[in-house]
């Protein structure tokens, strides 16, 4: 069985013996949902521990997965949880991934400011995502959108390397469901709400983070006849909006040394108090000023 060094251990040993104080360098890659409180813990931490670089990376949960496993970074950071598939390829890497739920996000449905839709249900959502659904022209739904002349209704998604794309199909299709075709895959989370913001026609899916004054965001109904729940902090933190979820890192076996501080910090207050700034709600009750 393979031998894994942390990362943050290289960094450290190349400095040679001689310079002990130089800066370990953490390579943190992974999902786009968590790229913005990601980036931003890795600022605050750095005035936290100077002695400590974080290097942050999107590029999907897959990658950030796949890039611990390789033993090219030191965490990964995914917005779905690890597959058993990709735990067994850890194993065979001689790697033993640790999970840590860092907190919850409310998975929102973005639509064009000017779109007059105000709450949808799940499965009305499946019926607009998925493959086989009836609903490809906002008339279906009983609704005309001012500037989508054409009444298409344009499907916006994620990359399928994205942990959003993967989560929203089992919660929202089915396991054994599949999309449309035909959608727009966007790269990041930041791509999807851009694009509804600037396409009346549009419908997409994305943190609730990513929210701007300029789209809107319906209340969900999980089953018919039940309340229609709004994104929110405080409907992820409960687990009343139908669409919240954890979001997890994951490091390659037990952290030690400054990737063990680092999920420390991540998992006291002060960091916890960031991720709610950015957006996100605390994976436990927390009391930020």
């Amino acid at each position: 069985m393979k031998r894994f060094i942390p990362l943050a251990a290289l960094a450290v040993l190349a400095c040679g013996g001689a310079d002990r104080a130089q800066r370990a360098m953490i390579q943190n890659k992974g999902s786009d949902t968590l790229l913005n409180v990601a980036q931003a813990w890795a600022e605050v931490y750095s005035a936290v521990n100077p002695n400590v670089a974080v290097a942050v990376t999107g590029g999907g949960s897959g990658t950030g997965i796949s890039a611990m496993i390789n033993g090219t970074v030191d965490i990964a950071n995914s917005s779905r949880k690890m597959r058993e598939a990709e735990f067994d390829a850890a194993r065979d890497n001689g790697v033993e991934p640790v999970e840590y739920i860092v907190g919850y996000d409310a998975l929102a449905v973005y639509l064009h400011a000017d779109n007059p839709i105000r709450s949808m249900s799940l499965e009305r959502l499946k019926d607009v995502y998925g493959e086989g659904g009836t609903a490809t022209r906002w008339s279906d739904l009983g609704v005309a959108v001012p500037g989508c002349d054409s009444d298409e209704i344009v499907l916006v998604s994620r990359q399928n390397n994205s942990g959003t794309y993967v989560y929203f199909k089992e919660t929202v299709l089915g396991d054994d469901a599949e999309y449309k075709l035909g959608s727009r895959d966007m790269h990041g989370s930041k791509d999807v709400v851009d694009l509804v913001e600037n396409t009346p026609c549009a419908i997409g899916y994305s943190g609730l983070a990513y929210a701007t004054e300029h789209v809107s965001m319906p209340c969900i109904v999980a089953e018919e006849g039940g309340s229609c729940v709004a994104p929110a902090i405080a409907t992820a933190v409960d687990g009343s909006y139908p669409i919240a979820r954890p979001l997890f890192m994951y490091t390659a076996g037990e952290p030690q040394g400054a990737v063990k501080e680092y999920m420390d910090w991540i998992l006291s207050q002060e960091g916890q108090c960031v991720i709610l700034e950015r957006g996100y709600a605390p994976y436990t009750d927390m009391e930020c000023a």
